[in-house]
């Protein structure tokens, strides 16, 4: 090969698109180190990580259960001034504890939920 043919292969577009690769390569593995870096310095800055000692334990007791039981709503004081109730005339959330324990059931053909299909209660 003669020193016109490297010439003219030099001159060409696929050594520059050769090129442009490469240079776009080198950009983005550049960018990529620069956030790793930067990551590493956000990591340090950060509160260190909770030690054992400081994690939750059980009570002595055990666990503690779920209890069920049900609740029965607080009644909505009436007004007497006939004008609405505002929030801070009400009084905290208030559910009691009920004094029947049990729980309803589905009474038996009935159709369980709305638009089911079924019969309905019977």
């Amino acid at each position: 090969m003669s020193t016109a043919t490297f010439v003219v292969a030099a001159t060409s577009n696929e050594v520059l698109n050769v090129i442009a690769a490469f240079a776009g390569g080198l950009f983005i593995a550049g960018a990529l180190v620069c956030a790793v870096v930067f990551g590493m310095r956000v990591r340090d800055r950060e509160l260190p990580r909770p030690r054992p000692e400081d994690q939750p334990h059980l009570p002595t007791t055990g666990p503690i259960h779920e209890i069920r039981e049900i609740r029965e709503p607080d009644e909505v004081p009436v007004s007497e001034e006939r004008e609405r109730l505002m929030p801070y005339q009400l009084h905290s959330s208030g559910t009691r504890r009920g004094k029947d324990q049990v729980r309803k059931r589905w009474l038996p053909g009935s159709s369980g939920s709305f638009g089911s299909g079924g019969i309905g209660h019977t």
